[in-house]
């Protein structure tokens, strides 16, 4: 077989673009013109980078259990930072959906599985039966990044196609995930207004307007009757070195778990303590000059430090080191300039750097060897700024499993 053949039956078989393929194998600038090029016969790689491309495989790092014992669905999966702890208590991943397709690209890297799309284009009939329904879903209308428009922001209305899937599947349980602003969102009247459709207790102030399915509009009338809980947490506190604080909501079918109590349930969860931020940090003389930014960023910085400081606020860049105890929340606009987390590189002459996209892996608490080559730098700290504190997933989903265990 021709390397050009060999090139693009194996791109065709892991379902990638040339583009896509390009940065699976590090190319710089042009790498998509270089791949059209080995793939029209025009040039060829050299022997190792044949090599490369035929030891590219879908075989997923994370696959299921061979012998699951139970089975969940994974909604608003972005990278799957739900689904791992889940993964390894024995459960088994029967639907995913995520409609950013290079969360995708990278979920399927890793999972060997792409998710479905758009999830209010799903009839809850397509959804397979499960016993535990799990679901970071989108935060931007409750953030303090975004306007905080809550219900009245489409993105805040993906709670109600939750609330469908719930009414009807009635799994035992169900994890939910948000940021921490939810809790005060609208004095508090967002997050009652979930929690009592949660519970099964009348809703009344719903307006209207708020823009959902038919089917999620339908399934308002049914009482969920799950018994809920939630609590605000931080990932420091479970061993990784970022301030991260979101909120965590269980609830557990009380059709099925009459008995159920989780007063304790929050307080009683395994934190293995704080680590300082230099555990994750890679030694500066080893990392790659491209992410130390530039002498004109880090002025502009330094300008817009010094602007707020004169206006006695505290806003500006933030800079690091690895005696830091921690670093701020990792966020989903990183990639522009990398200002709420710099990391100090006095040691050895330079201006600070931005994390590398394996120290993000390290500080969401995602396994060491997952799968980074799917996506550029740029949609990698987009999707760990998405994404969750793998740690604190790890700490509820013991608890929860061991609740439906007995």
């Amino acid at each position: 077989m021709s390397a050009s053949t060999t090139i693009r039956t194996k791109r065709e078989a892991l379902q990638l673009t040339q583009k896509e393929l390009a940065v699976r194998l590090g190319l710089e600038e042009n790498g998509e013109r270089t791949i059209r090029g080995w793939e029209n016969g025009e040039h060829v790689p050299n022997t190792h980078m044949l090599l490369e491309i035929k030891k590219l495989t879908s075989s997923p790092r994370f696959p299921s259990s061979d012998n699951p014992t139970f089975k969940f669905i994974d909604l608003f999966a972005g990278i799957g930072g739900i689904r791992l702890p889940f993964q390894e208590l024995g459960g088994e991943c029967v639907f995913t959906s995520e409609w950013d397709k290079f969360a995708q690209k990278t979920y399927q890297a890793n999972f060997g599985e792409k998710p479905s799309g758009d999830i209010t284009q799903i009839p809850a009939r397509d959804i397979p039966e499960h016993d535990v329904l799990l679901a970071g879903f989108p935060c931007q209308a409750f953030s303090q990044a975004g306007l905080r428009q809550g219900f009245s922001d489409t993105r805040g209305t993906m709670f109600f196609e939750i609330q469908r899937i719930l009414a009807a599947r009635r799994p035992a349980a169900f994890l939910l995930e948000n940021v921490k602003q939810l809790r005060g969102h609208d004095k508090g009247r967002t997050l009652k207004t979930i929690l009592d459709i949660l519970s099964g207790r009348t809703v009344t102030n719903l307006p209207d307007d708020i823009p959902m399915s038919e089917e999620a509009r339908a399934s308002l009338s049914q009482s969920l009757n799950y018994e809920v809980s939630y609590e605000v947490l931080r990932a420091a506190d479970f061993g990784v070195p970022q301030n991260r604080e979101r909120i965590y909501i269980v609830g557990f079918n009380r059709d099925k778990l009459p008995d159920i109590d989780l007063k304790h349930f929050f307080s009683s969860l395994n934190k293995p303590g704080t680590a300082k931020l230099g555990s994750v940090l890679e030694d500066n003389r080893s990392v790659d000059p491209k992410y130390t930014i530039s002498d004109r960023l880090y002025a502009g910085h330094k300008r817009r430090k010094e602007e707020h400081k004169a206006k006695g606020n505290g806003f500006g860049f933030s800079l690091f080191t690895k005696e830091s105890p921690y670093c701020n929340t990792i966020s989903a606009r990183y990639y522009k300039d990398g200002s709420e987390i710099l990391i100090d590189q006095s040691d050895i002459g330079k201006n600070p750097r931005k994390l590398t996209p394996k120290e993000c892996v390290r500080i969401q608490g995602f396994p060491e060897n997952y799968d980074l080559s799917a996506v550029s730098d740029a949609q990698l700290y987009k999707q760990f700024g998405n994404s969750v504190s793998v740690p604190v997933i790890r700490a509820i989903a013991q608890k929860l499993y061991k609740i439906l265990q007995e």
